[in-house]
């Protein structure tokens, strides 16, 4: 992949990469205009598409539908993103968004290979959980719920990267959406099963998603190919939290008959009766 210029619209300047994916690369950057004028906050982050999307000819206006997505949310635990522009000189568009101190929990993972304790789990369970209701009630689909895209830091989880998103407003207003013939981006360790076998995005298969991401912090592994096997209570896991939990990682999506605040409520602790 070749490098991004070193300054932006004459304005952002590049510091380093802070991660890359098989569609983008987002880099750690200077707004040289905030700084002029003293802001402490002039470092931001800057995403652009990697080098075999920006090639094609309606890259501008995914990454533009990717911002608009973004932007259309407001919430403590959402990503927050500030701009989206073009840098006419190189033909390269990119947006901005806050940058974002801590450790995803694709790392944090890797640090407990036991899972963590319930008073850990459960805080980040409730903010993962939080943003995902939030991000449904505005008729946004994030698409790409795994533990690389959840960031835990000082100020709390922070769910980003909605690439591969889907939004009932931009699809009414006629924006680009990602073209899944052209490319298949999902990751089968927290894709939902009907996904991966070319079915649309909805609110269970996020559900889905999510439900992978709580059984792999509290079991320290994820879930991986099962079939139709069946999975078992992870020990760290309250009983009254896996009968919920259960119903979100169901294979059949028709048995994954719950919504994320049903999975949020079982995880405050507010038990109900669930059945097979």
């Amino acid at each position: 992949m070749n490098a991004a210029p070193n300054l932006l619209a004459g304005r952002y300047q590049l510091e380093r990469i802070l991660g890359t994916g098989g569609m983008s690369v987002v880099y750690r950057a200077r707004d040289l205009l905030h700084e002029a004028f003293g802001d402490p906050g002039s470092r931001v982050a800057l995403k652009v598409l990697s080098e075999g999307l920006s090639s094609s000819p309606d890259a501008h206006a995914l990454l533009y539908s990717e911002f608009a997505l973004t932007r259309s949310l407001r919430h403590e635990h959402v990503v927050r993103v500030f701009s989206f522009e073009v840098d006419t000189a190189h033909q390269l568009a990119f947006f901005t968004m806050e940058l974002m101190q801590g450790l995803t929990l694709d790392r944090l993972l890797a640090e407990c290979p036991n899972g963590l304790p319930w008073p850990e789990l459960q805080p980040i369970a409730l903010q993962l959980l939080d943003a995902l209701a939030y991000s449904h009630r505005h008729g946004v689909l994030h698409g790409d719920v795994k533990p690389a895209n959840i960031l835990l830091g000082e100020k709390g989880l922070r769910l980003f990267d909605f690439g591969l998103g889907h939004g009932e407003t931009q699809h009414a207003a006629g924006l680009p959406s990602l073209n899944r013939s052209r490319l298949n981006a999902w990751t089968p360790a927290y894709a939902a099963p009907e996904l991966l076998a070319g079915g649309c995005l909805s609110t269970r298969t996020d559900l889905y998603a999510g439900a992978c991401v709580l059984y792999a912090l509290a079991h320290g592994k994820r879930l991986g190919e099962r079939g139709n096997q069946a999975v078992s209570r992870p020990q760290r896991l309250p009983r009254a939290c896996w009968p919920a939990l259960r119903f979100a990682l169901a294979v059949d999506p028709e048995r994954r008959n719950i919504c994320v605040d049903e999975l949020r409520e079982a995880f405050r602790g507010r038990q109900r009766r669930w059945c097979l």
